[in-house]
């Protein structure tokens, strides 16, 4: 615990910095994601991307809301805890991120999807008595109410998925982080399905982005031609 709390004090501030900014920018592009696709018209030909004999199965599990807050945190210490892995990591961690954020708010702006939860039998779901399903009718008012959208691909996931990917094999941050990572991403697909914010094809299209962006940056190296430059500019 010692060591963990010595690890976090040497954060950078700009590395908690980058993570708000991270976090901003993912809800700056879904909401401007949602407006776009209503001043553009194409909100109204939304389609659901349903697969009945998968998402039909899923039941809804109020508790994993907190899960699905708790991402919002586990958002924002992602790129803070790769900035301990050095400028080049941390350039390369945000332009796959934002990378991955731009493909979503395409897709939100030009092949939105939706979810009608009052047929989902959602809403009666967060009306019944219990604290879990309070913040779940919360959750629902502030995201859309009866019509859900910008669902594919899912921010959560990718989100998640991302910060999990910053820090894999990465012998500069602890195991144990690691290890929590990957629980946290895992749990975050889970609280996706089981509050039933998304259907089973958002939550591995937005898996799927973060993948294909993390493993293009890792080649593309963008990271590493700055330090060269740098290095260039240095000796010149």
């Amino acid at each position: 615990m010692r060591r963990f709390a010595e690890r976090v004090r040497e954060i950078p501030r700009w590395g908690w910095g980058f993570g708000l900014l991270c976090l901003a920018l993912e809800y700056g592009l879904y909401r401007m994601g949602a407006w776009l696709s209503v001043v553009l018209g194409t909100a109204a030909r939304a389609i659901p991307c349903k697969i009945p004999v998968i998402d039909d199965r899923i039941s809804l599990v109020p508790v994993f809301v907190v899960i699905y807050l708790l991402s919002y945190v586990f958002w924002i210490c992602g790129p803070a805890a790769v900035s301990l892995i050095g400028r080049r990591n941390l350039i390369n961690y945000l332009a796959g991120l934002i990378l991955a954020y731009g493909i979503g708010f395409l897709f939100f702006i030009l092949l939105p999807t939706c979810m009608d939860r009052t047929a989902e039998g959602l809403l009666d779901q967060a009306a019944r008595p219990g604290p879990f399903n309070w913040v779940l009718g919360i959750m629902y008012a502030a995201d859309g109410g009866e019509r859900a959208c910008n669902l594919f691909p899912s921010y959560h996931c990718l989100a998640g998925a991302y910060c999990y990917l910053g820090v894999r094999k990465r012998q500069e941050i602890s195991r144990g982080y690691r290890i929590y990572s990957l629980v946290m991403a895992v749990l975050i697909v889970l609280s996706a399905l089981l509050t039933k914010q998304h259907y089973f094809i958002d939550v591995l299209g937005g898996v799927g982005i973060a993948l294909l962006c993390h493993g293009l940056i890792q080649w593309l190296d963008p990271g590493k031609r700055a330090e060269e430059k740098d290095t260039d500019h240095r000796h010149g």
